[in-house]
C-alpha cells in the first residue's frame, strides 16, 4: 500500500537504469496487493499458484533496489539504517521467494501433502 500512497522513499532506492520509476513503483504496489489477494482467496488453486509465482518473481525483481538501498545507506556518514537492517534484509530475500511459492502451493512437497489429505 505504501508504494501507492507514499512512493517518495521508494524513489530513493530505485536503480538508475529503471525507466519511469514513479510508474514502476505504482505498478509494484499494485502487484503486491494483487498477489496478496490471490494468495488469500480459497476458491481457485490456479489463481493461488499464479499469485505465488508472481510474488516470487516480484521478490527477485526488487532485489536490485535492495542492493542500491544498502549501497546508498552505507555511503552516508551515519550509514542510514545500518548493517543490522540491510544484511538481514538481503539474506531474507530468498526466504521471501520460497515463502511466496510455499503459500502459493507451487512447491512439489506442498502439492503432495495437499493431495495426501
Amino acid at each position: 500500500m505504501l508504494h501507492l500512497v507514499l512512493p517518495r522513499p521508494f524513489l530513493g532506492i530505485m536503480p538508475g537504469w529503471v525507466p519511469a520509476p514513479e510508474l514502476v513503483i505504482a505498478l509494484t504496489g499494485v502487484a503486491e496487493l494483487a498477489g496478496a489477494a490471490g494468495l488469500l482467496q480459497p476458491w481457485s488453486p490456479a489463481l493461488r499458484r499464479a499469485a505465488g509465482w508472481g510474488l516470487a518473481a516480484y521478490a527477485v525483481c526488487v532485489f536490485p533496489a535492495n542492493i542500491v538501498h544498502f549501497i546508498r545507506d552505507m555511503a552516508r556518514p551515519d550509514h542510514g539504517l545500518g548493517l543490522g537492517y540491510h544484511v538481514p534484509r538481503l539474506f531474507l530475500q530468498p526466504v521471501l521467494v520460497w515463502l511466496a511459492l510455499w503459500v502459493g502451493q507451487v512447491l512439489p512437497f506442498r502439492a503432495r501433502a495437499r493431495h495426501e489429505r
